[in-house]
């Protein structure tokens, strides 16, 4: 046992010496220490304190805790067969014990005695959130329900992590079980040589002729921005639309299932449904009050959604003549670049020599430098669980080391699609530094070329770099209020804002530099691309718009509704948002992670990512007024909202940073689309 490397909590993650073997004793022995733990205070007699109650409940899942984040980035990022058997043998003991914890009876006791003392009623500031959100979470988890109740609350967790876990596992595998091989050359029309390049190369590693296509995003989006054969975009647009509804890797049957569970789960708990349940502890507070919000930003966007579809269909026509058919979905991102380069001499392909990664990486640590005055140095000694993993620290100004994480950049097939931060370790300011990781699937490098991204791909760094400096840079006292452990409504602020920056002229010298001369971006480019910043911006948001409406109406409506499956009720919802018709196989919702991979996740929280635009949009422009490398505005955010985790109301933190409420004005001039609405005002 003693050989087990997930046996105790060590600074830098065992991943490059984890096995299989490993897995299921550590949990089991760190989920026996844990109860240990909480029976002990379930047993304490007076006096009660928050140090023998609070902290010590606070902290006595932390090796549990530690040890799963470590497997489940494993499982992410180097799935295989032996790993991903001894995480699902894990996930459902720990998800059961972590269900059955506010369900002591003997705990909860001790919990409410001490909120009746003297002791707490004289607590202030994070220690008293501390214990009000405590009290709150128990109840909300099912404390005061009878015992048939909670045991059926503890049977829904359980299944619910199985459910999600293989529902992530299933789409893992769909999307890996999927390549077009092209051995035609004039299929590859259109395709940027860097892209027909990777194509080319990715067929040579599994010993094929031709070119070789998959899901993965830089793969895909690139034969569906630029591929002239309209067959090939259509073959691969089908295809990422239907993971997750094909034997053996069908989600079909879970989603129903888990949509279920999820719903009963919140009736038990005394709630309408499960939006109103999870959105409690949240911004929004409750289901309606998120419905609302991206219902007023639909309408406010639908007569420029509509404008800009209209005019693609006429675009088409223009260059094919009036017989020109109507846009399908999947000509709809081929044709949107190509009136972008006809309407603003742009190709987005003409910025990638720009960016290249290791340009960027360098340049978005020195953006935060400037910003935040930190420093970002590389751990070259560090091991390693796969050749393009790198390591680095951020140093404060005083050389104090803040945090250490992992970069992981590039797809592979047993690497889960998308970009992700995690925090592994979250530290309490005396203990010494964070730990955490962020990863992407960008533009991989070629034998031609180091990893040269698109812009988009440039944002996404940029992003998941603002997840990890809101890890990094708390400074909270309590364990469950540091970092990213907020509300879910208010954690992509950090992250959105970051976004900001890759836009600005004066950010964009640090890193924006061609590969081959070093020249920075010439200006007319940038000027092209600055032109270029909100074309068709509102079929984004509708986009984004579409995600947040259909994952509330299912988690709010559709329980209620008989005779339509998931996939179907999901496509109805989304066909009103898109800018053409879905084909009845439609079925994207089969795949998607944010809201079926976890228990909770993103599930009636994806409206999220646009209620944070607001606030960031609106934060961004004390740094647009005061200077984008000011360090007393950088100073002012990092003290007033990045170091402060949960340790005050988001409302509060978001007015002691700008001093007042958040306004959507600020996203819809950002957007471009503030036009016909300059004069609304809707708080979030």
């Amino acid at each position: 046992m003693s050989t087990n490397p997930l046996m105790s909590i060590v600074l830098e993650p065992p991943y490059a010496t984890v096995t299989s073997e490993h897995v299921l004793p550590a949990v089991q022995f760190h989920i026996v220490t844990a109860r240990e733990k909480l029976r002990a205070i379930a047993s304490l007699a007076a006096p009660l304190t928050y140090d023998n109650v609070l902290r010590a409940f606070d902290e006595s899942t932390r090796a549990l805790d530690w040890t799963m984040a470590v497997v489940g980035h494993l499982e992410a990022v180097m799935n295989s067969p032996a790993l991903r058997e001894a995480y699902n043998q894990a996930q459902p003991l720990v998800s059961e014990f972590y269900a059955q914890i506010p369900l002591d009876p003997e705990l909860w006791a001790v919990v409410k005695r001490y909120s009746e003392t003297e002791h707490a009623a004289s607590l202030q500031g994070p220690a008293r959130r501390h214990l009000s959100k405590t009290l709150d979470a128990f109840k909300r988890q099912g404390a005061e329900l009878d015992t048939e109740a909670k045991q059926r609350l503890t049977e829904i967790a359980s299944r619910l992590s199985e459910l999600t876990t293989k529902f992530s596992q299933n789409v893992l595998d769909s999307h890996a079980a999927f390549e077009r091989i092209v051995t035609d050359e004039r299929e590859l029309s259109g395709i940027p040589e860097s892209a027909r390049l990777m194509a080319r190369e990715n067929a040579a590693r599994k010993n094929l002729e031709g070119w070789r296509f998959t899901l993965q995003a830089p793969s895909f989006l690139a034969v569906l921005t630029y591929a002239d054969d309209r067959a090939l975009r259509e073959s691969l647009w089908q295809a990422y639309n239907a993971c997750g509804t094909r034997a053996p890797f069908d989600n079909r049957d879970a989603l129903q299932e888990i949509l279920a569970l999820r719903h009963e789960q919140a009736r038990l708990l005394g709630f309408a449904d499960f939006a109103d349940y999870v959105l409690a502890d949240r911004m929004a507070h409750n289901g309606k009050t998120a419905w609302d919000f991206v219902e007023n930003l639909r309408e406010k966007t639908e007569p420029f959604f509509a404008s800009e579809t209209r005019e693609l269909q006429q675009f088409r026509s223009e260059l094919e003549g009036p017989e020109a058919p109507a846009l399908a979905p999947w000509d709809v991102g081929y044709y949107a670049e190509k009136l972008r380069r006809a309407r603003f001499d742009f190709d987005e392909e003409a910025l990638r020599p720009y960016f290249a990664v290791e340009s960027v990486l360098q340049g978005m640590f020195e953006v935060a430098s400037r910003v935040f005055s930190i420093q970002v140095t590389e751990r070259l000694d560090a091991a390693k669980y796969h050749a393009d993993v790198r390591s680095f620290s951020i140093l404060d100004h005083d050389g104090s080391e803040l945090c250490q994480f992992v970069v992981d950049l590039y797809p592979r097939e047993n690497k889960r699609d998308g970009a992700w931060m995690n925090g592994i370790l979250a530290a309490l300011p005396s203990e010494g530094p964070h730990v955490g990781l962020f990863c992407a699937n960008v533009t991989p490098p070629t034998s031609l070329s180091p990893a040269l991204m698109t812009f988009r791909e440039v944002e996404t760094l940029f992003h998941e770099f603002g997840h990890l400096l809101h890890h990094a840079l708390s400074r909270v006292e309590i364990l469950g209020m540091i970092g990213t452990r907020v509300a879910w409504d208010f954690v992509e602020l950090p992250s959105q804002i970051m976004e900001n920056w890759c836009s600005r002229r004066e950010a964009l010298d640090l890193f924006a530099k061609h590969h081959v001369t070093g020249e920075p971006m010439p200006e007319e480019l940038f000027a092209r691309m600055k032109r270029a910043r909100t074309f068709r911006e509102a079929t984004a948001q509708m986009r984004q718009l579409a995600f947040a409406s259909v994952d509330l109406a299912l988690h709010r409506t559709y329980y209620a509704l008989k005779g339509s499956t998931v996939v179907e009720y999901a496509r109805e919802i989304m066909s009103r948002f898109a800018a053409t018709p879905l084909p009845t196989a439609y079925a994207m919702i089969a795949s998607f992670n944010h809201l079926f991979s976890d228990p909770v996740g993103y599930a009636a929280g994806y409206y999220s990512y646009k209620w944070a635009e607001v606030l960031d949009a609106d934060a961004f422009t004390r740094f647009e007024s005061e200077g984008v490398f000011n360090s007393e505005t950088g100073r002012d955010f990092r003290d007033k909202v990045l170091s402060r985790g949960d340790s005050d109301d988001p409302a509060a933190l978001f007015r002691s940073f700008m001093g007042r409420d958040a306004s959507v004005d600020a996203l819809l001039r950002r957007s471009g689309l503030a036009s016909a609405t300059a004069s609304a005002n809707a708080n979030a």
